[in-house]
């Protein structure tokens, strides 16, 4: 089926500037070409007029739990069934692609339901956002996202924690044998995780170097879970390539990014809905301080990188409390808040965040030749960055889901 879209103005990811009336034309899945808009419309086309629209390419969030919902039940996820985390995520998939965010990786989930949604959707049996899908998160023993059960309890769901470098090379190939995409690690304590200092580093030198070891020797990304700076600068030195998070950077973390080509992955809304409405939900004294810990230093690191040059990624950590999916587009405003510009976010989270994924030769930018991954808003964001939490059209490799 061959479509023509015309667009009132175009989002170029390339460079940030805009081009008005221009006609995007598609075959099937595939854009064929980018034109000015013609008088006389190609008549072999199906026209979707947008001309009163900002069209741009479709959405990536670069960090989501699917299996999470947002809310503050810390009984659902010891009781709920494997089926049910499944049926949550599809369901979280959808509503993501609804909000203009055609492209997510998860990063983390247990049973690989990460992976089994990612096929499923791929297979066209469930609407959905495109899913990069990390299996489950390797920590330490203790560690962020380990189990905090009795030690007379077991829990089966996840790959288990790694000590040393060859449970880490195996923890490694373990969740690439089930697909995986890429290897999430868990390089410091985290703000959600019960006995764990926030800032403490939990895998060492070591551990994480045999990760990224494997991660080269199969050919995926890595993304470390950081928050505390020897962590961050351990996760650095390894060659993980994104930091999740990052709050608690210095000047040489910095430089060690820029050294390494290291992607920067803010996730300035997880912390600030946890600081904002956590005592309102019922969030822990303990969890609620912890943000705040994390929260202080965050804006200095992210505005010394975006200085010197560091490559910054949209991502929410959506599934986080209060940070609910089809909802994480607050991030843009929060990400001007830290002192990017509007174009700046936009790229971020379209042309940065394919190249993170090694996808930009497939989407991330509207241009010949790329899938047809297409989503428009009814006012410009470059004026105004809060429309990005109003997403009027969607589409994803050629099929209209939302107009």
């Amino acid at each position: 089926m061959k479509t023509a879209i015309k667009c009132g103005k175009l989002f170029n990811s390339n460079d940030g500037t805009v081009q008005e009336n221009m006609l995007v034309l598609i075959d099937g899945k595939k854009i064929t070409d980018v034109i000015p808009c013609p008088e006389q419309l190609p008549q072999d086309h199906e026209i979707i007029d947008l001309s009163d629209s900002f069209v741009m390419p479709g959405l990536i969030d670069a960090h989501v739990h699917l299996g999470s919902t947002g809310h503050n039940d810390p009984y659902s996820a010891s009781q709920a069934l494997l089926g049910d985390a499944v049926v949550q995520a599809l369901e979280n998939a959808r509503i993501n692609l609804m909000a203009g965010f055609t492209t997510v990786r998860d990063c983390g989930s247990k049973g690989f339901t990460n992976v089994s949604v990612r096929n499923a959707i791929a297979q066209g049996k469930f609407p959905g956002s495109r899913i990069f899908a990390s299996g489950g998160g390797i920590s330490s023993t203790g560690g962020h996202a380990d189990d905090h059960f009795s030690p007379y309890l077991k829990n089966t769901l996840g790959i288990g924690p790694c000590d040393g470098p060859y449970e880490a090379r195996r923890a490694a190939r373990y969740n690439l044998k089930y697909g995986a995409d890429f290897i999430k690690v868990m390089a410091t304590g985290g703000v959600m995780s019960l006995g764990t200092t926030v800032g403490s580093q939990q895998l060492t030198q070591d551990e994480m170097n045999a990760i990224c070891e494997i991660a080269r020797m199969y050919g995926v990304h890595t993304a470390a879970h950081a928050h505390g700076t020897e962590g961050i600068k351990a996760a650095a030195r390894a060659g993980i390539t994104s930091i999740e998070h990052g709050m608690m950077l210095d000047d040489e973390a910095i430089e060690l990014f820029l050294e390494h080509g290291t992607y920067h992955t803010p996730t300035i809304i997880a912390a600030e809905r946890i600081i904002v409405c956590g005592e309102k939900m019922g969030l822990q004294t303990w969890m609620i301080d912890k943000a705040k810990q994390v929260y202080e230093h965050h804006e200095w690191g992210v505005r010394e990188g975006m200085r010197l040059g560091v490559k910054h990624t949209f991502g929410t950590d959506a599934g986080t409390p209060s940070n609910f999916h089809g909802k994480q587009a607050y991030e843009f405003e929060l990400m001007t808040k830290f002192g990017f510009t509007p174009a700046q976010t936009l790229i971020a989270a379209t042309k940065t965040n394919a190249e993170l994924l090694s996808s930009y030769d497939k989407f991330g930018s509207v241009e010949a030749g790329k899938l047809a991954d297409i989503v428009a808003f009814k006012k410009d964001p470059l004026e105004d960055i809060t429309v990005m939490k109003e997403c009027a059209f969607v589409m994803k490799e050629g099929v209209v889901y939302k107009q």
